[in-house]
C-alpha cells in the first residue's frame, strides 16, 4: 500500500512512442545516427507503418553526400509524395541540384525520382531538369530520363509536347548506346499506345536499320521491348521481310524465354510475304527453341504451350516429328498435362498414331478423373483425325471399357458417339455399350448411349427394351437426356413401322413418351419437340415425311478439334508472347484501354450522342418518350389501332399453336374421326387420333378459350 502510495505522488512519464524516437534519430547532429533513423523509418514502412508524419524530418535529410542515404530517402518521398503535395516543393531544389550533380548515379536518380513522384505541382519543376539529362554525356543518365519522358506525359502529355520531348525521344532512337535505344523505344510505345493521335513512334526504313543494330547488344528485357516494335512494323517489301528474319533468328538461342517467344513472333509474322521455301527454312528452325521452352519450369512451360497451340492452329507442321516432347511426366501440374493433351493432338499423323495411342491408353489409366476423360477423349478426336488409324483407336476404346471404370467407360460411351457418325461400320460393338447401361448415371454418357439405341435401331434386337428402360425414368432425367429419348423412341417407331411384330411395342413406347413429353412436362424445349414430332406423324399416312425429316442423313464430321475462328486466330498471332496469346482472347476481352477508350467510355458517349440527337430532334424526343425502354432498345413500332391488336391469351385457338406449329388448316389431335385414313394402329395408340384427315378445325368461341386449349394440349 505504501508504494502504490508513493507512485501515485511521483507518477512516471508517459513512455514516448516509435514516431518520437525516429523523429530524434533523423535531427540528430551525427551522421551515422540519422541514417539509422532513416533505415528504421524505410524499414517500418516497409511493413506497413504509416509513418507519412515524419515526412518534413525527412526531406531534412535529402542534401547529403552519402548516396545510400540519398536512394532511401528518395524511396521515401516516391511513397508518401502523394500525402503530402504541398510538401514536395520543398524538395524541388534539392532534385534540381542533384540533376546537376558531377556523378551520373546521382543525376540519374534526382530524374527517377521526380518522375515517380505523381504530383501536378512538381511538373513545371521538371521540365528543365528532364530536358538537360535528355542531352547528358552518360548514356546511363539517359537512358533513365527517356523512361522519364513516359511517365512525364502521363502527368501532363500537353506540356510534354510542347517542350519536344516527344521529338528529343525520337532522335535518341539513334543512339549510339543500344540501352538508350530500348528505353526510347520503350518509352514511345508507352505514349503511342495512351494515345495513338501523337503518332509518336513511327517506324521508319532509317529507324528500322538503327534498331537492328542494336537488337544484339541490348539487355534481355530492351530486347523483348525492340522485337515487339519490329513484330508491329508494317511492310510490303519482300527484302525487308527477309532481313528482318535473318537478324532476328539468333535471338532464338537466348535464354529468356520472353525474348525468345518475341523474336518467334517477329519470324512467325515477317515470314509471310516471302518465298515459300525460305519460309519452310524459319519454320525448322523456330522447332527446336519451342522444344527447349518445354522444358523449362511449369509455369514457362504453361506459357510456351499455348503460344505453340496457336502456332499450330496456323502452321500445324511445325513439331510433327517432336511428339515425344510433349508427352507427360508424372510430375507435371494438371494445366499443363492437359495443354500437353491438345498439342499431341494437333501434332498426332499417320507416322506416329501407334506411339500416341499407347502413351493415351496408359494416360486413361491414372488417377486423375479429369485427366483420364480428357485423355480418352484425345482418342475420339484422333480417330476423327486419322482415318487409318480409326480401328485401332475403336480397340484401344474398347480395351478401356473392359476395365469396368464408370468414368472411363461414360466418357468412351460420349467418344464412340462421334466416332459412329463418321465411321458407320463399327455397329458390331455396339453390344458391347449396352452392357454397360447400369453405370452409366452422368447425362452427356446417358444421352449418348440413347442417340446410339435410336440411331441403330433397326440393327439392336432390344432396343425397344432398353429405350423402355429410359422411358419408365424420363421425368427423372435431365432435359439434354429426356431430349434424347423422345427423339431416339420416334426414330424407333419410324424404323420398325414396316415390321408388324415390333410395331406394336414401339406405337405403346411412343404413346408413353409423347403424353409424359407434352402433358406431364413443364420444359418448353420438350413440349415444343414432341409437338412437332407429333404433328409429323399426323400429316402424312405413310410417315415419309417424318422420316426424311427425322432420319435425315447427319452432317459429316470433319474434325472434333476445337480451333478459334480464323479472324481471332490471326489477332492473336499478333499478341504471341503477351497475355493475350495465354487466354486465347483478345486484349479487349480482359483489359481497359486507358484515356477513355474503354468499353465505358464507349457507352457514355453513345449515350451522350443520343440525347444531341434528341435535343436537335424535338420530335424524336416525343416518340421516345412515348415508347416503353424495350421498345427504344429493339426499336419495334407497336402501334396501330387498339382494336386490332389481340392478346396472346385471348387470341383465337385457331391461330397461335397451330401456326407456330404448322397446323393451320389441319385437324387438332381430338379431332375427327377413327374411319379411314388412320394407319398401323395409331388411332387406338393415340386415344383416337385421326392422322389422316385435313379438314379444318372448328372455329371455337373466344369465351371457351381455355376449353379449347385444353382439348389441343391436354392431347390424352
Amino acid at each position: 500500500m505504501a508504494a502504490n502510495r508513493i507512485r501515485s505522488m511521483f507518477p512516471t512519464p508517459a513512455r514516448k512512442g516509435e514516431t518520437f524516437e525516429l523523429r530524434n534519430g533523423l535531427n540528430s547532429q551525427y551522421s551515422h545516427e540519422r541514417k539509422e533513423a532513416i533505415r528504421s523509418t524505410i524499414a517500418s514502412m516497409t511493413l506497413g507503418k504509416d509513418v507519412s508524419a515524419l515526412f518534413p524530418d525527412i526531406i531534412k535529410n535529402m542534401a547529403t553526400s552519402d548516396l545510400d542515404q540519398k536512394k532511401l530517402v528518395y524511396l521515401y518521398l516516391m511513397n508518401y509524395a502523394k500525402t503530402h503535395p504541398d510538401l514536395c516543393i520543398l524538395a524541388v531544389n534539392t532534385f534540381v541540384q542533384d540533376s546537376e550533380d558531377p556523378n551520373p548515379l546521382i543525376r540519374a536518380l534526382a530524374i527517377r525520382t521526380m518522375g515517380c513522384i505523381r504530383v501536378d505541382k512538381i511538373v513545371d519543376y521538371m521540365e528543365e531538369p528532364l530536358r538537360k539529362t535528355l542531352r547528358d554525356e552518360s548514356p546511363y543518365v539517359r537512358k533513365t530520363a527517356a523512361i522519364c519522358v513516359a511517365k512525364f506525359f502521363d502527368l501532363n502529355p500537353k506540356v510534354c509536347i510542347e517542350n519536344g520531348f516527344l521529338e528529343t525521344l525520337q532522335e535518341m532512337i539513334g543512339d549510339s548506346n543500344p540501352m538508350v535505344v530500348a528505353n526510347s523505344v520503350q518509352a514511345l510505345s508507352e505514349i503511342n499506345d495512351s494515345d495513338p493521335d501523337t503518332m509518336a513512334l513511327n517506324v521508319t526504313p532509317a529507324t528500322l536499320k538503327k534498331l537492328l543494330m542494336a537488337l544484339n547488344e541490348c539487355t534481355e528485357w530492351g530486347r523483348v521491348t525492340i522485337l515487339t516494335t519490329l513484330a508491329e512494323y508494317q511492310t510490303d517489301d519482300v527484302k525487308e521481310r527477309e532481313h528482318i528474319c535473318e537478324r532476328v533468328v539468333p535471338q532464338f538461342q537466348h535464354v529468356n524465354p520472353s525474348v525468345v517467344l518475341a523474336a518467334v513472333k517477329v519470324v512467325f509474322l515477317h515470314m509471310q510475304g516471302i518465298a515459300s521455301d525460305q519460309a519452310k527454312q524459319y519454320l525448322r528452325k523456330m522447332a527446336p527453341p519451342l522444344v527447349t521452352l518445354v522444358s523449362s519450369q511449369p509455369e514457362v512451360q504453361y506459357v510456351a504451350l499455348r503460344n505453340i497451340n496457336l502456332l499450330l492452329q496456323a502452321q500445324p507442321d511445325i513439331l510433327t516429328k517432336e511428339i515425344r516432347v510433349f508427352f507427360c511426366k508424372y510430375n507435371d501440374p494438371p494445366y499443363v498435362k492437359l495443354e500437353k493433351l491438345d498439342i499431341m493432338i494437333r501434332i498426332a499423323n499417320e507416322k506416329n498414331i501407334d506411339q500416341l495411342l499407347m502413351e493415351l491408353k496408359e494416360y486413361a489409366l491414372e488417377v486423375d478423373m479429369d485427366f483420364v476423360k480428357r485423355a480418352v477423349k484425345a482418342i475420339g478426336q484422333c480417330a476423327i483425325k486419322i482415318d487409318n488409324a480409326a480401328e485401332r483407336c475403336v480397340t484401344v476404346l474398347l480395351d478401356l471399357i473392359n476395365t469396368k471404370v464408370n468414368y472411363v467407360v461414360q466418357e468412351a460411351i460420349v467418344v464412340v458417339k462421334d466416332i459412329f457418325r463418321k465411321y458407320p461400320g463399327y455397329e458390331g460393338i455396339i453390344p458391347k455399350l449396352c452392357q454397360n447401361l447400369d453405370e452409366v448415371d452422368e447425362p452427356n454418357a446417358r444421352g449418348a448411349l440413347i442417340w446410339i439405341v435410336g440411331e441403330y435401331a433397326e440393327k439392336i434386337s432390344d432396343a425397344g427394351e432398353i429405350l423402355s428402360q429410359f422411358v419408365d425414368s424420363f421425368q427423372d432425367e435431365y432435359s439434354q437426356v429426356q431430349l434424347q429419348i423422345l427423339t431416339a423412341v420416334v426414330k424407333l417407331f419410324l424404323k420398325t413401322f414396316q415390321n408388324p411384330t415390333k410395331r406394336d411395342e414401339s406405337q405403346k413406347l411412343l404413346q408413353q413418351v409423347l403424353k409424359e413429353a407434352t402433358s406431364e412436362n413443364d420444359n418448353p424445349d420438350i413440349r415444343d419437340r414432341a409437338y412437332i414430332y407429333w404433328r409429323l406423324l399426323s400429316i402424312n399416312p405413310d410417315n415419309a415425311i417424318a422420316s426424311e425429316v427425322v432420319l435425315a442423313d447427319k452432317p459429316p464430321i470433319a474434325s472434333t478439334i476445337p480451333n478459334l475462328p480464323p479472324a481471332l486466330l490471326d489477332q492473336l498471332l499478333a499478341e504471341l508472347s503477351t497475355l493475350a496469346s495465354v487466354y486465347h482472347k483478345p486484349p479487349s476481352a480482359f483489359m481497359e484501354v486507358r484515356r477513355g477508350k474503354g468499353v465505358g467510355s464507349i457507352m457514355r458517349r453513345a449515350i451522350e450522342e443520343q440525347r444531341e440527337n434528341m435535343a436537335e430532334n424535338p420530335g424524336a424526343t416525343a416518340v421516345a418518350q412515348g415508347k416503353s425502354n424495350v421498345e427504344n432498345l429493339l426499336d419495334i413500332d407497336f402501334g396501330g389501332d387498339d382494336s386490332t391488336v389481340t392478346s396472346p391469351i385471348n387470341a383465337p385457338v385457331g391461330g397461335g399453336l397451330e401456326e407456330l406449329l404448322g397446323m393451320g388448316g389441319v385437324a387438332s389431335p381430338m379431332e375427327g374421326s377413327n374411319a379411314g385414313g388412320l394407319h398401323g394402329g395409331l388411332v387406338d395408340a393415340f386415344g383416337g387420333l385421326n392422322m389422316g384427315t385435313s379438314s379444318p378445325p372448328p372455329q371455337t368461341p373466344a369465351k371457351d378459350t381455355k376449353k379449347s386449349n385444353q382439348d389441343i394440349l391436354g392431347l390424352f
